[in-house]
């Protein structure tokens, strides 16, 4: 299945919101890879950011590399990926070793580093990988045509595990109000990010 096949299957949804030239992205988002568009749309809209996400049903698994979402294939992609001149990806992911990690890949590295610095001084429990070379190979998000990495300053990768998305067992009984305090503060760290930031 390519991106375009997605789009068109019953319910899943697609949103792109054009504010500044700063993105988010969660193109993995809805039951696929729990919490990533909520946390990447809320931090855009925190942040006068721009986003661009993609919502599976429950009943949809189909997850496409991220090389393969490319702007050809969706007209709200292209128009996001020409509007934005930095972005922050952010995926799910779940590994042995790595359940409080949380991995900073993409080819901009020192935006990996402002926003390394940021996650640290608002998620001290967490362990924060912004070394390319402590990241897993297949999780570094460097492929030329990874969404991550197409744009003029390209951008970040961040991978999250279940924990700080507030899907782990350590949430089981949470109730609210609102998010689990770890993804609030999640959210936090990504407008600090993103409105601090200087090109």
């Amino acid at each position: 299945m390519n991106l375009s096949e997605l789009l068109a299957y019953e319910n899943v949804s697609e949103e792109c919101e054009l504010r500044s030239s700063f993105g988010f992205m969660a193109f993995h988002g809805g039951e696929l890879e729990e919490m990533t568009d909520i946390i990447a749309s809320r931090a855009a809209e925190r942040a006068g950011a721009s986003y661009y996400g993609i919502q599976l049903p429950d009943n949809l698994e189909w997850h496409i590399p991220s090389h393969k979402v490319t702007a050809d294939q969706s007209p709200q992609l292209a128009s996001f990926l020409s509007h934005v001149n930095i972005v922050v990806t952010v995926h799910g992911f779940g590994r042995a070793g790595f359940f409080t990690s949380l991995l900073l890949g993409g080819r901009n590295r020192r935006l990996a580093s402002h926003l390394g610095s940021s996650l640290r001084d608002h998620l001290p429990a967490y362990t924060i990988i912004d070394d390319i070379d402590g990241i897993p190979d297949n999780l570094r998000g460097l492929h030329q045509d990874n969404p991550v990495n197409v744009v003029e300053h390209a951008g970040v990768q961040l991978e999250l595990p279940p924990r700080v998305r507030g899907s782990s067992p350590l949430w089981w009984d949470w109730e609210g109000p609102g998010l689990t305090p770890h993804t609030e503060r999640l959210i936090d760290a990504l407008v600090h990010c993103a409105t601090t930031w200087q090109h």
